[in-house]
């Protein structure tokens, strides 16, 4: 990623990505006093330990996911994210113990029931280039490119790679803001979302470069089969027939930026030692843990 940036950073962690990354990686012996697995937890908690002290002194928040069926998505769509599984309870309350976490270490952290981390952390994008700050959204999740503006990045934390807006555009064919719609055309298996059945990355991609935007498609059908694509003609018989699945789509994919939240508290504050204690007591946490958590203590 070119080094443009010459605003200040906050970080906007994705942290429902991280948390499943640990559960799924981290065996589950590891338990607590009280005999409950703390696999995710100690994941999650290394994790920010790592980030916070590669990113000394930038702002950092953290965005989880409430709830699988209470977003406004399911009410557009009750299908949306049906293929996924009930989080078992294990998981639930180490998802708890995460936020805990975040409070213990004086991060601001937001869960919603009808918006998603995705939705919050658009949000907060806005509020941050308001305030002065480019965006650095730490996630793997693709979805997420489409806030990008010119000084923010995507940062695939596990991976250490960073994506830019040019970056984004170089990886994925489209520009960070027709990446909703390159979604809602292709459909995305993860979330349930149907785009537009026979419709595949390539495509979407030459239909974008082509047109710009979903709209700009529909405005301009009649000139779907004369594009250098293969299967160019059954193209566009695919975008009349299914246009109503491409719209329903496009309101699931795309993320708001403006929805009615607390102002994002910029300041970077060093954790308490205490604090870091009384959240790692119960779980049976150690020292190495807690030193890593701790940094530079208020203490």
């Amino acid at each position: 990623m070119p080094d443009t940036t010459d605003k200040p950073l906050v970080y906007l962690i994705d942290a429902s990505v991280y948390v499943f990354r640990a559960w799924h990686s981290i065996p589950d012996r590891m338990r607590s006093p009280a005999g409950e697995p703390t696999n995710a937890v100690y994941g999650f908690a290394r994790f920010l330990a790592d980030l916070l002290s590669r990113e000394a002194t930038a702002p950092v928040a953290v965005a989880f996911d409430e709830s699988l069926t209470t977003s406004y998505r399911n009410e557009i769509y009750p299908e949306y994210k049906a293929n996924r599984p009930p989080a078992p309870e294990a998981l639930k309350r180490q998802f708890a113990w995460c936020q805990s976490l975040c409070s213990a270490l004086d991060l601001p952290w937001l869960a919603h029931p009808r918006f998603e981390a995705d939705d919050i952390i658009g949000t907060w994008t806005v509020q941050a280039r308001a305030a002065g700050f480019a965006a650095g959204i730490v996630t793997r999740d693709k979805d997420l490119a489409q806030l990008l503006e010119d000084q923010d990045h995507l940062w695939d934390f596990a991976g250490d790679v960073r994506l830019d807006a040019a970056g984004v555009e170089a990886k994925m064919g489209v520009r960070p803001d027709q990446v909703a719609d390159f979604l809602a055309l292709t459909g995305d298996a993860v979330d349930n979302i149907p785009g537009i059945p026979g419709v595949g990355p390539k495509a979407a991609v030459g239909l974008l470069q082509a047109f710009g935007s979903l709209d700009g498609i529909y405005a301009r059908l009649q000139e779907v089969p004369g594009l250098p694509l293969r299967g160019a003609k059954s193209l566009a018989t695919k975008l009349v027939e299914h246009e109503e699945l491409a719209r329903l789509s496009r309101r699931l994919t795309g993320i708001p930026t403006d929805i009615d939240l607390p102002a994002l508290d910029f300041a970077r504050r060093p954790p308490a030692a205490a604090a870091i204690a009384d959240w790692a007591s119960p779980l049976g946490f150690g020292d190495g843990l807690r030193r890593a958590l701790h940094g530079a203590s208020r203490d």
